[in-house]
């Protein structure tokens, strides 16, 4: 895995303002927020992709992040709230470690703009797709 800011950033080397930390995640504000209390949650555990990351410390993002969530909204007021993941840099990763953003949303102008060029899924198409990734995912439990 790559040298990161947040791999020094959990060994200390780089400041940060700590949110939430335990002995497999920590949590601490973006320096370049969407919104005030845009907040970052980063696994322990190096990994560049969600997909590489082991079933306990994805546990414990998934256990962290709801509880991260409610706590932004209540402290900002805000009216809604993104979570946004990015798996490689065709997806928009910046840092080559696992992190989720949580962002406020005080209005609809502030935080995250999202386009969706939505496309369609056809019946047998949608069907056939569904099928190959049921099977990978079954295969990827063994």
């Amino acid at each position: 895995m790559p040298e990161t800011i947040f791999a020094r950033i959990l060994r200390g080397e780089i400041p940060c303002h700590k949110v939430y930390e335990d002995d497999q995640v920590l949590a601490f504000l973006d320096v370049s927020p969407l919104a005030p209390g845009h907040t970052l949650l980063i696994p322990k555990e190096p990994a560049v992709t969600l997909d590489a990351l082991s079933d306990d410390a994805a546990a414990a993002l998934g256990r962290v992040l709801p509880r991260l969530c409610r706590a932004v909204v209540a402290v900002t007021g805000a009216a809604g709230y993104n979570v946004l993941q990015n798996n490689g840099s065709v997806a928009h990763q910046a840092v080559m470690h696992v992190h989720f953003h949580i962002i406020p949303k005080p209005d609809a102008q502030s935080g995250l703009g999202v386009g969706w060029p939505a496309g369609r899924l056809e019946g047998a198409d949608g069907a056939a797709l569904a099928e190959r990734l049921a099977a990978a995912v079954a295969a990827s439990a063994q």
